[in-house]
């Protein structure tokens, strides 16, 4: 387990410290949870164009559940394994720390998988309309996940592990989502 550990310290620092001063202020923007917010209008404004608005209700209300889920999951996590996060650690003279306020615990990151399991979701359901949104939804959820790490809030397993809750969370609400949908408003 110290292997483990001190290999994502180690790959931690290697991609933390890619960054430089010219992309900071595009990462700080990116990992603020506000940043997506004309993503989710358009979003919105597709699943209107092409749902209707009893199917879209059911679709944001499941939003909102698939969000509080990864949130609240990576919140039992945290505070169940108190793994910090590498901002509090003495190692971090190595590291670039670009954010406030660093918190606590760290495993998993919400971000992550909030990010991937809404890209995972909504890429599922918009590609019977679009083509690659899918693949434009996920590619947006790498981008935060890796966000954190950049910003020197997480590790790259707490990103990983958020990354791949996201992605089960994310289809678990898709095929439930599918099913509401053939049941009460076929």
């Amino acid at each position: 387990m110290e292997e483990l550990l001190q290999l994502d310290q180690d790959v931690f620092l290697y991609l933390n410290n890619l960054g430089t001063s010219t992309w900071d202020w595009f990462w700080v923007f990116i990992t603020h949870k506000f940043a997506a917010i004309p993503l989710y209008a358009f979003l919105l404004f597709l699943l209107i164009k092409n749902y209707g608005w009893k199917a879209v209700i059911v679709t944001v209300v499941l939003i909102a559940g698939l969000i509080t889920c990864t949130d609240q999951l990576a919140n039992v996590f945290k505070d169940y394994f108190e793994r910090p996060r590498p901002c509090k650690e003495d190692f971090m003279q190595q590291g670039r720390f670009l954010m406030d306020y660093c918190g606590s615990y760290g495993y998993f990151s919400a971000h992550a998988a909030s990010s991937t399991a809404l890209a995972i979701y909504l890429g599922s359901i918009l590609k019977h309309w679009y083509k690659y949104a899918l693949f434009g939804m996920f590619f947006w959820a790498m981008i935060v996940s890796y966000s954190r790490i950049y910003v020197g809030k997480h590790y790259p397993g707490d990103v990983l592990t958020g990354i791949i809750i996201g992605a089960f969370l994310g289809f678990v609400f898709y095929k439930l989502q599918q099913f509401l949908l053939k049941k009460y408003m076929a």
